[in-house]
């Protein structure tokens, strides 16, 4: 690889953009591709439609410099890498139909000696998947490198884990894994891992599922201790001093576009023999809805006392801590369904301006109109505010950020 080498990005989301803008900051000429004329213009212009800490500056440079162009079609490359939503269809089967629509759009600017990499996390065999399409499409793939390499970086540190973190590279050949090793040791500090196609797939799979399984005993555990009477954070932490256990935090349940959803993958491919993956997603989904049925007495009981209805302020929309990203948020589908049965919702999320569906207000405002404030997401802009003369539930730890530890 050198200076020369031209990148070809399909998808310029989450992991698509801040790639694209890392590689162009080592002198790759790099092609992003998304089907949103908006989000081209946008970067075009040196800007960002998505919040990420130190993307806005690596992007500006980037595009200033003139090694990152976007457009809405494809190009040719010496490197494609396809990095595109692949979430589920009704009853949490597998959709892969982004992979496969973009894998048939470079089809055309595939040339012999080139790479391509899948990024997005996808069900085991979507690799092969991209090599049968392009066999279909007319490329001799004998003389192209196709390989698998799952992102592992978390929201809020992308731009830093890109470069920071070991990955995994298994290609659909050896030869395959060698070429495409080669290409991210250009740009990665970690350790870049060989295996096959597969054992990658499944790899990223299986990281995603294991935080999935630890979150659900967590979540359990605070159902269990609000039954008992129990502060679940007392527990937790006490818990915790021992060495060899490491409980997680509970939340409103599981979001994001990653272990919200994967498991489902190794599920649906599992079937029977994926019992605690399974069991895992549903204490995960459960604890969602246990949630909302906490919050729904709460204004019952409200509305009751008082012969008023409850105005509830609904603080975080996102999937996580301070981030934009609502995908698969459950804070947000807790905000829809309270919405949907009538409920008064007062909506605070300070890392988005504005919504399609709710008004966004602020912390300040929300809480001095509301009559009972629910924590959904611990951001940080929540830290220190003083709650008095209200009902609050908080599902997420709101109240740790208050406090160094629950120790008196």
């Amino acid at each position: 690889m050198n200076k020369n080498t031209k990148i070809c990005i399909i998808g310029l989301g989450y992991i698509g953009l801040p790639t694209g803008a890392l590689l162009a900051s080592r002198n790759y000429k790099v092609h992003g591709v998304d089907t949103i004329k908006d989000t081209v213009d946008t970067i075009n212009r040196g800007e960002i439609h998505i919040v990420e800490p130190e993307l806005d500056a690596f992007v500006r440079s980037a595009v200033n410099s003139g090694n990152l162009k976007a457009d809405t079609k494809p190009t040719e490359a010496d490197v494609f890498i396809i990095a595109v939503p692949t979430p589920f269809h009704e009853g949490y089967v597998p959709n892969i139909d982004y992979v496969v629509s973009a894998t048939k759009a470079i089809a055309t600017y595939v040339r012999e000696g080139n790479i391509v990499i899948l990024e997005s996390t996808s069900p085991v065999g979507t690799t092969h998947k991209i090599e049968e399409v392009l066999k279909e499409e007319g490329v001799d793939t004998s003389k192209i490198y196709i390989a698998h390499c799952p992102e592992r970086v978390l929201p809020g540190h992308i731009m830093r884990e890109l470069v920071e973190n070991d990955r995994i590279v298994g290609g659909i050949t050896p030869e395959a894994t060698e070429a495409t090793v080669a290409f991210y040791e250009t740009f990665v500090h970690g350790t870049v891992l060989k295996t096959d196609a597969k054992t990658a797939e499944m790899a990223k799979l299986t990281e995603n599922s294991y935080r999935d399984v630890n979150i659900a005993f967590a979540n359990e555990l605070s159902i269990l201790c609000d039954k008992f009477g129990i502060n679940e954070w007392e527990l937790i932490e006490l818990a915790n001093r021992h060495p060899r256990v490491n409980i997680l935090q509970p939340g409103v349940g599981v979001g994001g576009h990653c272990i919200a959803v994967d498991p489902w993958f190794i599920v649906h491919a599992g079937g029977e023999d994926a019992k605690i993956i399974r069991t895992a997603r549903e204490v995960n989904t459960y604890k969602t809805e246990w949630a909302i049925e906490k919050i729904r007495n709460a204004a019952l009981k409200f509305e009751n006392e008082n012969g008023t209805k409850a105005k509830v302020a609904c603080m975080g929309l996102a999937f996580k801590p301070d981030i934009d990203d609502l995908r698969e948020s459950p804070a947000l589908y807790v905000t829809r369904r309270l919405k949907a049965d009538g409920l008064h919702t007062l909506v605070v999320e300070p890392n988005i301006k504005s919504h399609p569906e709710f008004e966004i207000i602020s912390d300040a405002e929300a809480i001095e109109e509301a009559n009972i404030v629910v924590y959904l997401v611990a951001h940080k802009q929540f830290k220190g505010i003083r709650i008095f003369g209200k009902e609050v539930l908080d599902f997420c730890g709101v109240g740790l950020l208050n406090r160094s530890s629950i120790f008196r």
